[in-house]
């Protein structure tokens, strides 16, 4: 695919892909996994090395609006032993095991990473474990700024079927099929971060749950 394709596919998905108004997840809304997550008006800051949370009821589409605050004090490995920092979004996210994520990676490589987990018939981390991942290329992208911090920032996606498409700050960087078919799980939207401190507010496309309507 040429360049000026790439844009154009990706100009397409920006008009036609985003939902006209999502949902903010509220306190009562979140489910939160594992890190401490601690609420203030409209939103949350998460300071632990590890986040992970979900808001069940919504689905198909996120924004993650947050502030990046520098390292956390403290650091840990992921589940392979490799370091990373990174803030990203969950789709589909049925459960530990079987999710699509969309990370905004720090260090030590930065940039943008679409990944699928995937494990049939897993939903414990014991049963998966590091296993199921991998990496997808898109079908066009943009690179994805750095992220520094006390810089303000939005990350959103929308997942229809086996198409995503992401923006950073209003700007198309990621569209293309996440599966050469149908996704074989499903579940909520939610967000993840890995030894980033991050001061944040999760939207998502919902029909129930409590929520404020964005404008």
């Amino acid at each position: 695919m040429s360049a000026s394709a790439g844009v154009a596919m990706l100009g397409a998905l920006l008009v036609l892909g985003i939902p006209p108004a999502l949902a903010r997840v509220e306190a009562a809304g979140l489910q939160v996994s594992l890190g401490a997550v601690r609420a203030r008006p409209g939103g949350f800051v998460s300071d632990s090395a590890k986040l992970r949370a979900v808001a069940p009821g919504f689905r198909g589409a996120a924004e993650l609006r947050f502030e990046y605050l520098g390292p956390t004090a403290d650091q840990a490995p992921l589940a392979s032993g490799e370091m990373r920092r990174q803030v990203g979004l969950k789709l589909n996210a049925e459960s530990g095991c079987n999710v699509v994520y969309v990370m905004w990676r720090i260090d030590p490589v930065p940039g943008l990473v679409v990944s699928v987990k995937e494990n049939p018939g897993q939903r414990l981390h014991a049963e998966c474990g590091a296993r199921g991942y991998r990496n997808v290329r898109p079908a066009s992208a943009r690179p994805a700024p750095a992220l520094v911090p006390g810089s303000r920032h939005t990350l959103r996606a929308e997942l229809t079927g086996r198409e995503l498409a992401v923006w950073i700050d209003g700007e198309p960087v990621w569209g293309g099929p996440v599966a050469d078919g149908p996704l074989e799980f499903d579940g909520p939207v939610g967000v993840r971060a890995d030894n980033a401190r991050i001061d944040w507010e999760l939207w998502g496309r919902t029909g129930s749950g409590p929520a404020s309507r964005s404008p």
